[in-house]
């Protein structure tokens, strides 16, 4: 672990001065001596997410694209107005076809479900505290999955709603199977993408779901071989709901009841390291949603954070940094801890950034109602 942050720290400031010496070259100014190259700076970005290519013409192809995504993400961290750092991620190696094909969602529908949105009438008279993340309490939230080259974060997310509820109502923590939504999933084709509303029905079909240890996940669909009736279920929903696409009432409805389930465009993802993403529409479209995650929680920076990211940005971006402090929102995401911050994310809260409003779910959570016995009166 301890090697691992050190390549990570090595890494981040070799970059940092060879996107430094490429803006001076740029610009016909001297960068000065370079100790390190592009092929050693990729060499140590191979030894940290063990890459190993088949032939030197691969080697060469990766190398390429790897230089073409570093000057991507300097543009990133040129264009962004709030406090991320966009760099060398697990992705750096992979063009954006291939990011898409192996992590992107479908593309959801234009129109909205067959699901009215709402938010019951118990919210009405709560106001929305400053801050909330459900991270801090216990048990609630489950350990960060990676779905690998499955695409399944729409089910991983509604897991991960259903796991977070479950536990809130209850006080019991529970990992649910998301291999179970995989393999009986009405669709059947859960690895090519899907939708979280196609999650939730499964759960509903199923009268519930499996315990991950006894129903694990592989990565891949069995077709026609859903288990579902073999194991015992751990957690069961009553049904689900699509909530107002107004950052306020989601905030409301966060803080009261739980984490819920959104899907965004996942355009900035592939290089974002962390911070709070504050995207423009033209560079992150609120249209074109593809990645279903789980909202955990929401704050404010503290000013102090804006300070260090402008002194930062100073060194490699003329764009000064915001001082002041940046609402944003917490998700959590599904490619792994050693992605962006330790597996979440962060992104700006208040103005739709990525189109977090255009797919708000959760499912709704209750213990099963114990039948009355009924007898004739005598």
């Amino acid at each position: 672990m301890a090697l691992t942050v050190h390549l990570s720290c090595l890494l981040a400031l070799l970059v940092a001065g060879l996107a430094q010496g490429i803006k001076s070259s740029l610009r016909g100014q001297d960068p000065g001596p370079q100790p390190l190259e592009l092929k050693e700076v990729f060499v140590l970005f191979q030894i940290q997410y063990n890459r190993t290519y088949s032939n030197p013409a691969e080697y060469a192809r990766r190398m390429d694209i790897f230089a073409q995504n570093l000057a991507k993400a300097q543009r990133l961290q040129e264009e962004d107005l709030g406090t991320a750092e966009f760099g060398v991620t697990p992705f750096s190696d992979l063009t954006e076809e291939e990011f898409s094909q192996l992590y992107g969602n479908r593309r959801v529908p234009g129109e909205d479900p067959s699901v009215g949105r709402k938010v019951g009438s118990e919210e009405s008279g709560w106001s929305v505290p400053q801050t909330c993340d459900w991270r801090k309490k216990a048990g609630i939230i489950s350990p960060i999955r990676n779905q690998k080259t499955c695409k399944c974060c729409w089910a991983m997310a509604a897991a991960g709603n259903i796991e977070a509820l479950w536990a809130i109502k209850t006080h019991q923590s529970v990992e649910v199977s998301v291999q179970e939504l995989l393999d009986c999933g009405r669709c059947g084709n859960g690895c090519e993408g899907g939708f979280v509303w196609d999650a939730f029905i499964t759960v509903l079909n199923n009268s519930g779901l499996a315990d991950e240890k006894d129903y694990p996940f592989e990565g891949k669909v069995r077709t026609h071989r859903c288990l579902a009736k073999r194991h015992k279920k751990v957690a069961w929903i009553q049904d689900f709901i699509m909530l107002q696409n107004c950052e306020q009432s989601i905030a409301r409805y966060l803080a009261i009841h739980g984490p819920i389930t959104v899907t965004i465009n996942m355009e900035l993802l592939k290089q974002y390291q962390k911070g709070v993403i504050k995207a423009t529409p033209a560079t992150c479209d609120p249209r074109l949603v593809d990645h279903s995650v789980l909202l955990v929680g929401f704050g404010k920076t503290k000013s102090a954070e804006g300070r260090r990211a402008e002194a930062i940005s100073s060194q490699s971006c003329p764009r000064p940094r915001p001082r002041h402090s940046i609402p944003y929102w917490i998700l959590k995401n599904s490619w792994g801890a050693n992605w962006g911050e330790e597996g979440y994310f962060r992104l700006y809260r208040g103005n739709n950034t990525c189109g977090i409003t255009k797919y708000p779910f959760t499912a709704r959570v209750d213990l099963p109602a114990k039948k009355q016995k009924v007898s004739c009166p005598p």
